[in-house]
C-alpha cells in the first residue's frame, strides 16, 4: 500500500511539475515571438517608420481635439452656476414702488441678496464710461430704466432653479424684462456639443482609415512570407502558431504609434499654450492647459494598440488560411 501511495504522489508531482513547464513555455514562446516581431521592424526601419507615422499622425488630430475640449469644459466648469439675475423695471417706475419691490424680493428665500442700480446713477456711469457725455447732455429724458441685480441662493443657482426664479420675478409688474446671465453659457455647451459630435465622426474615420492601412501592411508581410508559411505548415505548424508574430506586430504598431500620437499630442499644445495664455490674460482667468495624463493617456495608447490588432487579425484571419501547401 505505501508504494502504491507513493507511485501516486510521484504521478501527481509529475503532473504539476509538467502542467508548470507547459505554462512557462506558453509564455516564453509568446515573448520570444513577441521579440521576434519586434526584431522586424528594426530590420526594415523605413517601412515601419513610415507606418507608425500614419498611425499616430492619425490618432493626433482627435487627440488634441479631446484635450482641447475636455480643457474647455473644465473651463466652463466654474460657471454653471447663476450668479446674477438683472430685472429691468419699467421706465414709468416711480421710486416708492422701486421700495417696495425691493423690500418683497428681499423677503423671498430663493435670494440672498438685490442690488438697485438708480437710473440716474446709470446714465452718469454711462457717460463717463462712453465718451458721449456732451452729446448726451442733449436728452430731454433718460433712456436708461431702473435695474435690479439678484443674486440667487446657492439652492437656486442650476440653471434649472435660476429659470424657474427668473420667470417667477418676470411675473411682478414693476419689472418690464429680466436677464440670466446663464444663458450664453447654455449656447457655449451647445457649440461644445456640436465640437464633441464632429470629433466622434472624424475619429471614427481615421481610426477606419488606421485599420485598413495596417491590415494592408500585414497582408504584404504575409505574402513576403508565403514561402515560410508553407514550411510551418508542412511541418505541422497551427494557423494560431503562425498568426501570432503578426499578431505581435500589430500591437507594436499600434503600442509605438500611440506614443508618437502622445508625443505629438503635447507638442502641439506645448506651441499653442502660449497664445491660450495670451487669451486668458484677456479674461482675467488664471488658467493652465493639461494635455493626455493618466488615464486619458492609458485610454489612448489602448485605443491604439487596439487599432493595431484590429488590422492584424482583419489580415492573418483572411489571407493565412487561403495559404495551402499542394
Amino acid at each position: 500500500m505505501s508504494l502504491l501511495f507513493k507511485g501516486r504522489d510521484e504521478g501527481a508531482r509529475r503532473t504539476r511539475i509538467s502542467a508548470l513547464q507547459r505554462t512557462l513555455m506558453f509564455f516564453i514562446s509568446h515573448l520570444r515571438q513577441a521579440l521576434s516581431s519586434l526584431g522586424e521592424l528594426w530590420r526594415n526601419p523605413a517601412a515601419s517608420m513610415m507606418t507608425v507615422a500614419v498611425l499616430g499622425l492619425s490618432i493626433t488630430l482627435p487627440s488634441t481635439l479631446y484635450v482641447l475640449l475636455k480643457n474647455t469644459e473644465k473651463v466652463s466648469a466654474g460657471w454653471e452656476q447663476a450668479s446674477e439675475i438683472t430685472l429691468f423695471l419699467h421706465q414709468n417706475t416711480q421710486p416708492g414702488d422701486i421700495r417696495q419691490l425691493t423690500t418683497r424680493l428681499s423677503l423671498w428665500p430663493e435670494i440672498e441678496s438685490l442690488v438697485h442700480i438708480d437710473k440716474g446713477e446709470a446714465l452718469q456711469e454711462f457717460k463717463t464710461l462712453s465718451g458721449f457725455g456732451e452729446a448726451l447732455n442733449y436728452l430731454e429724458d433718460n433712456p436708461l430704466p431702473d435695474v435690479v441685480l439678484v443674486t440667487p441662493t446657492s439652492k437656486h443657482t442650476s440653471p434649472t432653479a435660476a429659470q424657474r426664479l427668473l420667470d417667477k420675478l418676470q411675473k411682478e409688474r414693476e419689472v418690464e424684462l429680466g436677464q440670466l446671465d446663464i444663458q450664453w453659457l447654455e449656447r457655449l455647451h451647445g457649440l461644445v456639443g456640436i465640437a464633441k459630435e464632429l470629433v466622434s465622426v472624424v475619429a471614427l474615420l481615421l481610426f477606419i482609415a488606421v485599420v485598413l492601412i495596417i491590415g494592408n501592411t500585414i497582408r504584404l508581410n504575409i505574402l513576403n512570407k508565403r514561402d515560410e508559411i508553407l514550411v510551418l505548415k508542412l511541418v505541422g505548424a497551427t494557423d494560431a502558431f503562425i498568426q501570432r508574430p503578426f499578431m505581435y506586430t500589430g500591437f507594436w504598431y499600434g503600442l509605438l504609434g500611440g506614443l508618437l500620437a502622445w508625443f505629438t499630442t503635447w507638442l502641439l499644445l506645448w506651441w499653442m499654450s502660449d497664445s491660450i495664455a495670451r487669451v486668458t490674460q484677456l479674461y482675467q482667468t488664471e488658467f493652465e492647459l493639461t494635455g493626455l495624463q493618466g488615464e486619458s493617456l492609458l485610454g489612448m495608447l489602448g485605443l491604439s494598440v487596439f487599432l493595431g490588432l484590429a488590422g492584424s487579425l482583419l489580415s492573418v484571419h483572411k489571407h493565412i488560411r487561403t495559404i495551402e501547401p499542394k
